[in-house]
C-alpha cells in the first residue's frame, strides 16, 4: 500500500473558507506533496500548495455544488474553487483521473503527510524551505 491507500478508509470531511462548499473524500490518498510550480503559488497565494493525490472517484462534493466554479478544462484538467470565497478546494489532474485536494481545507486530519517538495526549481525566491523532505527540481521521480 502506497500513502494511506485501503479499501476500509475513513472518511474526512473539507470545506472552503466561507463553508459554503464541502466535501467529503476517502482517507485512501496515495501520495502527498508540497508544489512550489508557479501556478499552484498564484492559486493558492502562498510559497507552496500541500496537496494530496488520490482517485477522483472517491472524493464528492456534499453540498454547495452549483457554488463550486471550475477553472480549466471541466472535462479534464482543472482547479475547483468555491465561487463565493475563491478557496481552492482541489485540482483535476491526470485526464480527470485524480484529484490533487488541497490539504488546508481538510477539516479532519488525514493519515498522509507531504513527502517531499516539488518544481523548487521554480519556488518563491524569498521562501526557504527548512524542512528534511527530499526536494525535486520537477515532478517526483521514480527510480
Amino acid at each position: 500500500m502506497t500513502g494511506s491507500e485501503n479499501a476500509n478508509a475513513r472518511m474526512l470531511t473539507g470545506e472552503c473558507l466561507c463553508r459554503t462548499v464541502r466535501y467529503t473524500v476517502a482517507d485512501a490518498f496515495e501520495y502527498a506533496l508540497n508544489c512550489h510550480c508557479s501556478n499552484c503559488r498564484r492559486t493558492t497565494g502562498s510559497a507552496f500548495k500541500p496537496f494530496a493525490g488520490i482517485a477522483r472517484d472517491k472524493l464528492g462534493v456534499t453540498s454547495g455544488d452549483d457554488n463550486v466554479m471550475i477553472y480549466g478544462d471541466a472535462n479534464a484538467s482543472h482547479d475547483a474553487h468555491c465561487r463565493c470565497c475563491g478557496a481552492l478546494l482541489y485540482s483535476v489532474v491526470r485526464n480527470g483521473a485524480y484529484a490533487h485536494v488541497a490539504m488546508g481545507t481538510l477539516v479532519d486530519a488525514p493519515s498522509i503527510r507531504p513527502r517531499a517538495h516539488i518544481f523548487v526549481g521554480s519556488k518563491a525566491p524569498w521562501f526557504s524551505i527548512t524542512d528534511d523532505l527530499p526536494q525535486y527540481q520537477g515532478h517526483v521521480t521514480r527510480e
